[in-house]
């Protein structure tokens, strides 16, 4: 194994259908028009030196490394920024560029540290090659001039440092001694991130990288995205894992195991250890950028709270007791075999993770059906996307999102609903700022004003700020102003929808009261602001919905996704790029762990249990019969435990205990469970109640696929061995063993094989064709060997496209005078989800402990100031935080984040849920907040079970 190293074409490629030839160093090339001479040099193989270039970044032209002559010129111009032209003979390599290029190169060194051998970018240095390839042997102005950041004293006796190196950064070092002023990092920042954070102070020789106004890093407003790092051609940022470990001596490419863009990365190692993770430029969602936990935050993997060994115990009060794989199956097994003989076939279940790969999924709900003999499987993307499932499979076919991610950038209106890219999905964040700053106009509806509204170059021209749980009214205002003005695509309606629904909704959508004027008083939202979205929307080009959990975790998450789907259809806004209506997943495998048969309704590809015609081929797969029964979904089972007819649960890579609402009812119902078996990396809250735990591997342990929210299928590859000695789904294959069903499987491609015999959307799909393509989106088949980013391209999936009516039914959950406050919830960049794996990380220098922001006017009214501990009650529970004051929220709204199970978020979270899914109500939660110094019970209980757990993990470790 080597390391991958990726070639840098200097420039970024140029779009351009028309092709143009020229001559380079006697030979010819041809390349698309708008290409730079340096890139068509490099496409052709010939390397010019360059410093300042680089082709994640548009062509700069400051560094005058990379001159050439051109036939018929005058002068030498930077070959980065001149673009090729019909017939220009280039030269590349003449004695009078050698020697321009040395001087340059003099200058260089003249004034920077000749610390080769000790500095940490040694072997990997551009500065250090570049000296290399213009031939620098000497350099006329000796090694002993002023630096940038040093200047000798008045008394000539030494020099002293005035700009200090920067070490705040938990994940990387700045060094400004060792800058060059190349600028790549500040356009990094701008182009890539959309940040700016970054600049260039002072003027001539003074100029510096500056982090803002000269301030550290950690305290700046960069966002540790690495961008800045990857783009420096020196040691000036340098990750502090190559500081102390050196350099790597091998890669392999994966995909990160954070949100749902589903990066990919190279893991770069050292023998079985990471050096460090580096965005991969041909990684079809990210293509070379990253964000701050796929990048940096990957040392959970190795924390000492994992848990690598099998343990049981008897009683959920008895003392854990560490045993081998054998024992623990063995006894897994003889439990749950027990409990199905005592309690009925039923009687036992399972969650499946959407932080597994797509073939540890596979093989659990697998187990569920095939050797437990029932269909009590689930996923946690219940909590989160399941109304996408269902609103989109009724309205156009298919149970995902319509675009891919590159799709943003042909976009010319962006209604963003529900979802706050920047913190949870930062790198297609960025992605969506780059087609704002180009000139796309961004409509927000958000009760939150989230960095979208106004940042960095980055302002919305809509910020509908309605009230949480009137989602459904707003798409119907804004619906309703289109049909009633005559804005909808009367031909793409006519060719593409059924006549029928469309009539009926048509009715339904231009009552008045669906106006904006009508439901003002409900929205909160001005009507006329409304009208001027709609208008926007309708009429403004290319339009593109993106939404996210603010739009799914209500009672009326599938209305609303249906809802969406109707806007899109009535304004001919599906089936080409730059269109469509696409959900901006939460997890990394929220799509994968739905596709793959999650539901307790459906086998993998969305087909219905009671299929006979399905069902059958899964028998004759499988050798064995299987229940056409639907089975109970994640909230039946916990009422069904608390009656106590279901006593049985595997719980694969989730804490429900965390991530599930109404804390309390949940706890209860595993209490009431005689075998709780938890597969995870950590003894999370979930753990507090098993009786078996199953060490799981992290995503650098394991060999599969994820699929992100693109439906891109991406190879998730083993960068080293699993730590507890066995893959997730060998553990999961075993125990259906030890229960009766036989299951073998001799590495996840096979597993991968079987999803593709069974399943008509992966059906092309292989490890192979993985590795040759990169990845592929679904479906993938024959129709579309090589997938399909785009889909209902000429007509939908299910035939004419379905408008639905969509009734506002407004939330139970009501305000009152004892809960005057809605609460709703969110993300924040630096954590992840229940935070298992990120507050395992220094990713804690950004978000210590979660806080309830409050508007200035609520905190008034009851005293409450900026630092101080608020308790915060619902109908349901109790529990403590830190109050903000924020002006982000309007008037009687507060938020918090739920990544600190310390917070206890979800233990004030009630048990409504959407219609359709049972997605849980999570962003509406009517509650009170007044001035507290007590901790809630809750965080009680929660410091007594993190204490037992700092007593385990050691003991485990030594064991």
């Amino acid at each position: 194994m080597t390391l991958i190293k990726e070639t840098d074409y200097g420039t970024p490629k140029s779009a351009a259908e028309k092709m143009v030839t020229l001559e380079i160093d006697g030979q010819e090339v041809t390349v698309p028009e708008g290409t730079s001479i340096m890139r068509a040099a490099m496409e052709m193989g010939t390397k010019i030196p360059k410093l300042c270039a680089t082709d994640m970044l548009d062509a700069f032209g400051s560094c005058r490394l990379c001159l050439v002559e051109i036939e018929g010129r005058k002068g030498t111009p930077a070959s980065c920024t001149t673009p090729v032209a019909p017939g220009i003979k280039v030269k590349t390599q003449t004695p009078r560029l050698a020697q321009l290029r040395k001087g340059v190169m003099e200058l260089y060194i003249s004034d920077h540290p000749l610390d080769c051998l000790t500095c940490a970018a040694n072997g990997d240095c551009e500065l250090q090659d570049m000296a290399g390839a213009v031939g620098l042997r000497e350099v006329r102005y000796g090694y002993e001039g002023d630096n940038h950041v040093f200047k000798k004293r008045a008394d000539g006796s030494q020099n002293i440092r005035y700009q200090p190196k920067d070490d705040s950064n938990p994940y990387f070092t700045f060094d400004p001694a060792k800058c060059i002023v190349c600028s790549r990092c500040v356009r990094a920042c701008e182009e890539v991130q959309g940040t700016f954070a970054l600049t260039i102070d002072g003027r001539g020789f003074d100029s510096h990288v500056s982090a803002g106004m000269d301030e550290a890093f950690l305290d700046s407003e960069c966002v540790s995205c690495g961008a800045c790092v990857q783009a420096c051609p020196t040691a000036t940022l340098s990750e502090k894992s190559v500081i102390e470990m050196g350099q790597p001596e091998h890669s392999v490419v994966t995909t990160c195991a954070y949100c749902g863009v589903g990066c990919s990365f190279k893991a770069e190692m050292k023998g079985d250890e990471v050096v460090r993770m580096v965005p991969y430029k041909d990684g079809g969602a990210n293509e070379g950028h990253s964000c701050v936990k796929g990048r940096f935050a990957w040392g959970y993997t190795t924390h000492k709270d994992r848990i690598t060994t099998p343990m049981i115990r008897e009683k959920i009060t008895d003392p854990w007791r560490v045993v081998s794989w054998e024992e623990a199956i063995g006894y897994t097994a003889k439990r749950f075999k027990a409990i199905q003989e005592k309690y009925g076939r039923t009687s036992i279940g399972g969650i499946t993770s959407s932080r597994c790969t797509n073939e540890e999924v596979f093989v659990v709900q697998k187990m569920i059906r095939a050797a437990f003999k029932n269909n009590n499987v689930d996923t946690c993307a219940r909590v989160c996307h399941s109304p996408t499932g269902y609103g989109l499979s009724r309205t156009f076919g298919t149970s995902a999102g319509t675009q891919d991610f590159k799709s943003v950038d042909e976009a010319n209106v962006l209604l963003l609903i529900g979802a706050n890219p920047t913190d949870a999905h930062p790198v297609f964040g960025s992605r969506m700022k780059k087609a704002i700053r180009n000139g796309a106009k961004l409509i927000v509806a958000d009760p939150r004003r989230i960095d979208l509204v106004e940042s960095a170059h980055v302002k919305a021209a809509h910020h509908l700020q309605l009230r949480p749980g009137t989602n459904v009214a707003i798409v119907n205002a804004l619906a309703h102003v289109i049909m009633t003005e005559g804005l909808e695509k009367r031909d793409y309606i006519n060719e593409r929808c059924d006549p029928v629904e469309f009539a009926r909704w048509e009715a339904f959508i231009k009552e008045e009261r669906n106006s904006p004027e009508a439901l003002e008083e409900i929205t909160g939202v001005p009507a006329a602001e409304v009208r001027a979205a709609a208008r926007l929307y309708a009429t403004g080009g290319n339009g593109a919905i993106y939404y996210g959990l603010g739009v799914t975790e209500h009672s009326q998450g599938s209305t609303m996704v249906m809802g969406m789907a109707n806007l899109a259809m009535a304004t001919g806004n599906v089936g080409r790029n730059g269109v469509g209506v696409n959900p901006l997943r939460g997890q990394n495998n929220v799509q994968g762990s739905c596709d793959m048969g999650s539901f307790p309704h459906e086998f993998s590809g969305y087909r219905h249990v009671g299929d006979d015609t399905v069902r059958q081929m899964f028998e004759t797969v499988w050798q064995t019969a299987l229940d056409n029964e639907p089975g109970l979904r994640i909230p039946n089972m916990f009422d069904a435990a608390v009656e106590g007819t279901y006593k049985g649960i595997f719980v694969q890579g989730e804490d429900i205990a965390q991530s599930d609402p109404n804390t309390k009812h949940v706890n209860h119902a595993l209490e009431s469970m005689e075998c709780v078996v938890v597969q995870d990396l950590f003894l999370n809250e979930t753990a507090a109640f098993a009786h078996v735990f199953l060490p799981g591997t992290s995503f650098l342990e394991k060999d599969g696929t994820f699929t992100n929210a693109e439906r891109r299928i991406n190879r998730v590859r083993m960068v080293k061995a699993p730590m507890q000695g066995k893959h997730e789904w060998q553990a999961v294959a075993e125990l259906a063993t030890a229960m009766g069903y036989p299951m073998h499987y001799n590495d996840a491609s096979e597993i991968m094989d079987e999803i593709a015999r069974l399943t008509p959307t992966f059906a092309g799909v292989s490890f192979e064709k993985l590795d040759l393509l990169g990845s592929v989106q679904w479906p993938c088949n024959d129709k579309a060997p090589e997938g399909t980013p785009l889909m209902h391209i000429g007509g939908f999936v299910r035939g004419k496209g379905r408008f639905v009516v969509t009734e506002f039914v407004p939330t139970t959950e009501r305000t009152n005078r004892s809960f005057p406050l809605i609460l709703t919830t969110g993300r924040i960049l630096s954590q992840y989800n229940v935070g298992a794996q990120t507050r395992r990380t220094d990713n804690v220098a950004w978000h210590k402990e979660d806080v309830l922001e409050i508007h200035p006017h609520d905190a008034e009214l009851r005293g409450i100031r900026d630092g101080t501990m608020v308790s915060i009650s619902s109908r349901i529970g109790a529990t403590t935080l830190k109050a903000k004051i924020s002006e982000r929220m309007p008037q009687g709204v507060v938020y918090t984040t739920f990544h600190h199970p310390v917070s206890g978020a979800n233990v004030i979270t009630t048990e409504n849920s959407d219609w359709a899914t049972n997605c849980p109500e999570y962003k509406v939660t009517a509650v009170q907040v007044n001035l507290s110094n007590q901790p809630s019970d809750w965080q009680k209980e929660w410091e007594e079970r993190e204490e037992e757990n700092k007593r385990v993990a050691p003991m485990v470790a030594a064991e």
